[in-house]
């Protein structure tokens, strides 16, 4: 009941993903980034512990290949979940259990994977992976697009209601944390949140690098 994106900009050592399901709140669940290391998903059924094993087991060396390989080979339940993994070097892999939910497909590109269930059709996870590597700008902008290229080619078979947009830089925590937990049109909503967090990100950065020369907020009050 998902289709989301995990990628990296090898460049700017940024990872991310984008993510859109019918059930609440999927992003809390499904989405985890790790400055330094990559990016991990973890859905269908979700156990949301799977995404933070890829992501330690990244950071111990393990590329995500193996760090996904091991999961699938050891990991109870493994039989119902998706999983997947991109490293800062670009090396993503994938995993689909045979108790996925419904159409189930997945696509692997340049720096990008991309993964659904309880598709419209099995070709929503190509066409983000595809629009992934055709598109220019910040990692944020192109998951995002991302995200809209796999809802216009069918999405969920039934509707979404909730979305997420999800990117580490070298900080430790992440520089791109937005969420739509439920609402009628959550890929539109947020595009929008994106459109006015965008701007503002960098002096939410200097605002915790150096607050001393950090912009004014620009509220009542803050003088």
């Amino acid at each position: 009941m998902t289709f989301s994106i995990a990628a990296v900009c090898r460049e700017s050592q940024m990872a991310g993903c984008a993510i859109a399901s019918s059930s609440i709140c999927v992003a809390s669940r499904c989405a985890f980034v790790r400055s330094g290391v990559g990016v991990a998903l973890s859905q269908n059924i979700t156990d949301p512990a799977l995404g933070t094993l890829l992501l330690q087991r990244m950071a111990a060396g393990e590329e995500p290949a193996t760090a996904v390989g091991f999961l699938a080979e050891n990991q109870a339940n493994i039989e119902w979940r998706q999983i997947g993994a991109v490293n800062l070097a670009g090396q993503g892999a994938l995993f689909t259990g045979d108790q996925a939910l419904g159409i189930h497909a997945s696509s692997q590109g340049k720096d990008c994977i991309a993964m659904g269930n309880l598709l419209d059709n099995p070709d929503v996870p190509l066409a983000m992976t595809t629009s992934f590597q055709q598109s220019t700008g910040s990692l944020a902008e192109r998951l995002m697009q991302a995200l809209e290229a796999g809802l216009r080619a069918g999405g969920e078979k039934g509707p979404a209601y909730s979305a997420g947009l999800l990117v580490t830089a070298q900080h430790e925590w992440p520089v791109v944390n937005l969420r739509v937990d439920w609402h009628i049109s959550p890929i539109t909503e947020l595009r929008m949140l994106w459109q006015q967090y965008e701007p503002q990100m960098q002096a939410y950065i200097t605002r915790a690098h150096d607050p001393q020369n950090a912009e004014s907020y620009g509220v009542p009050g803050d003088e």
